[in-house]
């Protein structure tokens, strides 16, 4: 149970990280806080399903390196 809480805390942080350095980037290129607002939320959901999509590509094809 330790572990599971563990894990779920650390995911948590990682995203909302994930979310801050977006806008920040975003900010930095942009001088905009609504633009870096939008993208710092947009950008993480787009990357999880890219992810997915590149570990389903990799079991489906048994990519092994």
């Amino acid at each position: 149970m330790k572990n599971k809480m563990r894990l779920a805390i650390k995911t948590s942080t990682y995203g909302l990280l994930h979310v801050i350095v977006a806008m920040l980037v975003a900010y930095a290129l942009t001088g905009n806080i609504k633009i870096a607002i939008g993208f710092g939320l947009i950008e993480p959901v787009i990357q999880m399903i890219v992810f997915s999509v590149h570990e389903y590509v990799w079991e489906k094809n048994k990519i092994y390196i």
